[in-house]
Protein backbone atom coordinates (compact mmCIF):
# COMPACT_ATOMS: atom_id res chain seq x y z
CA UNK A 1 0.00 0.00 0.00
CA UNK A 2 1.15 3.54 -0.74
CA UNK A 3 2.47 5.79 1.99
CA UNK A 4 0.93 9.25 2.15
CA UNK A 5 2.59 12.43 3.36
CA UNK A 6 1.00 14.34 6.25
CA UNK A 7 1.26 18.01 7.17
CA UNK A 8 -0.77 20.09 9.59
CA UNK A 9 -1.54 23.58 8.34
CA UNK A 10 -2.18 26.27 10.93
CA UNK A 11 -4.48 29.03 9.74
CA UNK A 12 -5.53 32.11 11.64
CA UNK A 13 -9.02 33.21 10.67
CA UNK A 14 -9.74 36.81 11.55
CA UNK A 15 -13.17 38.12 12.31
CA UNK A 16 -14.82 41.00 14.04
CA UNK A 17 -18.05 40.07 15.82
CA UNK A 18 -21.06 41.69 14.16
CA UNK A 19 -22.12 43.54 17.31
CA UNK A 20 -18.64 45.12 17.45
CA UNK A 21 -18.85 46.19 13.81
CA UNK A 22 -22.23 47.79 14.42
CA UNK A 23 -20.87 49.66 17.45
CA UNK A 24 -17.80 50.83 15.50
CA UNK A 25 -15.40 48.86 17.70
CA UNK A 26 -12.23 47.96 15.83
CA UNK A 27 -10.66 44.91 17.53
CA UNK A 28 -10.31 41.90 15.30
CA UNK A 29 -10.27 38.42 16.82
CA UNK A 30 -8.09 35.63 15.47
CA UNK A 31 -9.15 32.01 15.65
CA UNK A 32 -6.57 29.29 15.00
CA UNK A 33 -7.68 26.36 12.85
CA UNK A 34 -5.68 23.24 12.10
CA UNK A 35 -6.24 21.56 8.76
CA UNK A 36 -4.53 18.27 7.96
CA UNK A 37 -2.95 18.08 4.51
CA UNK A 38 -2.59 14.70 2.83
CA UNK A 39 -0.09 14.60 -0.03
CA UNK A 40 -0.13 18.42 -0.10
CA UNK A 41 -3.94 18.62 -0.46
CA UNK A 42 -6.08 20.01 2.38
CA UNK A 43 -8.28 17.29 3.87
CA UNK A 44 -11.18 19.74 3.53
CA UNK A 45 -10.77 19.66 -0.27
CA UNK A 46 -10.34 15.88 -0.42
CA UNK A 47 -13.53 15.23 1.54
CA UNK A 48 -15.47 17.91 -0.37
CA UNK A 49 -14.59 16.24 -3.70
CA UNK A 50 -15.48 12.80 -2.34
CA UNK A 51 -18.86 13.88 -0.94
CA UNK A 52 -19.79 15.87 -4.05
CA UNK A 53 -18.85 12.96 -6.33
CA UNK A 54 -20.87 10.57 -4.12
CA UNK A 55 -23.92 12.86 -4.37
CA UNK A 56 -24.10 13.49 -0.62
CA UNK A 57 -26.16 16.40 0.64
CA UNK A 58 -25.05 18.67 2.13
CA UNK A 59 -21.59 18.57 0.60
CA UNK A 60 -18.91 21.05 -0.39
CA UNK A 61 -17.69 23.71 1.98
CA UNK A 62 -19.20 22.11 5.07
CA UNK A 63 -15.95 21.27 6.88
CA UNK A 64 -13.33 23.42 8.52
CA UNK A 65 -10.17 22.86 10.48
CA UNK A 66 -9.97 21.84 14.11
CA UNK A 67 -10.35 24.85 16.44
CA UNK A 68 -8.30 24.04 19.56
CA UNK A 69 -9.79 26.99 21.48
CA UNK A 70 -13.21 25.31 21.39
CA UNK A 71 -11.98 22.28 23.36
CA UNK A 72 -10.57 22.92 26.80
CA UNK A 73 -7.69 20.71 27.87
CA UNK A 74 -7.09 19.59 24.29
CA UNK A 75 -3.55 18.49 23.56
CA UNK A 76 -3.31 18.66 19.80
CA UNK A 77 -0.53 16.06 19.56
CA UNK A 78 -2.62 13.58 21.58
CA UNK A 79 -5.67 14.47 19.50
CA UNK A 80 -4.05 13.46 16.20
CA UNK A 81 -2.74 10.30 17.85
CA UNK A 82 -6.29 9.18 18.57
CA UNK A 83 -6.10 9.93 22.31
CA UNK A 84 -8.25 13.02 22.23
CA UNK A 85 -10.60 14.31 24.87
CA UNK A 86 -12.89 14.98 21.88
CA UNK A 87 -12.90 11.40 20.56
CA UNK A 88 -16.19 9.53 20.41
CA UNK A 89 -15.51 5.86 21.02
CA UNK A 90 -12.77 4.81 18.61
CA UNK A 91 -13.37 7.76 16.27
CA UNK A 92 -11.50 11.05 16.34
CA UNK A 93 -12.64 14.25 14.60
CA UNK A 94 -10.13 15.16 11.89
CA UNK A 95 -12.23 18.11 10.71
CA UNK A 96 -15.14 19.97 12.26
CA UNK A 97 -17.93 22.11 10.89
CA UNK A 98 -16.88 25.20 8.95
CA UNK A 99 -18.41 27.18 11.84
CA UNK A 100 -15.75 25.71 14.15
CA UNK A 101 -18.03 23.77 16.48
CA UNK A 102 -16.84 20.24 17.20
CA UNK A 103 -20.26 18.62 17.49
CA UNK A 104 -21.94 20.40 14.60
CA UNK A 105 -20.59 18.59 11.49
CA UNK A 106 -17.39 16.59 12.18
CA UNK A 107 -15.51 14.20 9.92
CA UNK A 108 -14.49 11.25 12.06
CA UNK A 109 -11.86 8.55 11.52
CA UNK A 110 -10.15 5.82 13.44
CA UNK A 111 -6.47 6.53 14.03
CA UNK A 112 -4.29 3.43 14.36
CA UNK A 113 -0.65 3.82 15.35
CA UNK A 114 1.97 1.11 15.04
CA UNK A 115 5.72 1.27 15.35
CA UNK A 116 6.09 2.01 11.62
CA UNK A 117 2.85 3.58 10.36
CA UNK A 118 -0.13 5.72 11.30
CA UNK A 119 -3.38 4.83 9.55
CA UNK A 120 -6.53 6.94 9.20
CA UNK A 121 -9.48 4.79 8.15
CA UNK A 122 -13.12 3.97 8.84
CA UNK A 123 -14.16 7.53 8.07
CA UNK A 124 -17.63 8.52 9.07
CA UNK A 125 -20.06 11.13 10.19
CA UNK A 126 -22.16 10.91 13.36
CA UNK A 127 -25.29 12.10 11.57
CA UNK A 128 -26.63 10.00 8.81
CA UNK A 129 -25.87 6.34 8.41
CA UNK A 130 -26.78 6.85 4.74
CA UNK A 131 -23.43 8.62 4.27
CA UNK A 132 -21.06 5.87 3.10
CA UNK A 133 -17.36 6.73 3.41
CA UNK A 134 -16.14 3.19 2.66
CA UNK A 135 -14.32 4.35 -0.49
CA UNK A 136 -12.62 7.32 1.23
CA UNK A 137 -9.11 6.48 2.40
CA UNK A 138 -7.48 4.77 4.11
CA UNK A 139 -4.50 7.07 4.46
CA UNK A 140 -1.21 5.54 5.63
CA UNK A 141 1.62 7.69 6.94
CA UNK A 142 5.19 6.87 7.86
CA UNK A 143 5.31 7.00 11.66
CA UNK A 144 8.51 9.09 11.78
CA UNK A 145 7.18 11.64 9.28
CA UNK A 146 3.84 11.78 11.15
CA UNK A 147 5.58 12.38 14.48
CA UNK A 148 7.75 15.09 12.89
CA UNK A 149 4.64 16.83 11.49
CA UNK A 150 2.99 16.78 14.93
CA UNK A 151 6.19 18.06 16.55
CA UNK A 152 6.26 20.94 14.05
CA UNK A 153 2.61 21.67 14.83
CA UNK A 154 3.24 21.70 18.57
CA UNK A 155 6.26 24.03 18.35
CA UNK A 156 5.06 27.62 18.03
CA UNK A 157 7.21 30.07 16.11
CA UNK A 158 7.04 33.84 15.92
CA UNK A 159 5.52 33.51 12.44
CA UNK A 160 2.52 31.70 13.97
CA UNK A 161 1.49 34.82 15.83
CA UNK A 162 -1.10 37.11 14.23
Amino acid sequence: MAINKIQFEVQVQYSRPRRWRLAGILPIMGRVRIIPRVDDAPLTELIDRFELHAGMQPAGGTYGGIVPAFARSLRIDDHFRGKSVMATGLSTPLLVCECGEWGCWPLLAEITITQDVVIWDRFGHPRGSERDYGAFGPFRFDRGQYDDALRDLSTPTSSDLP
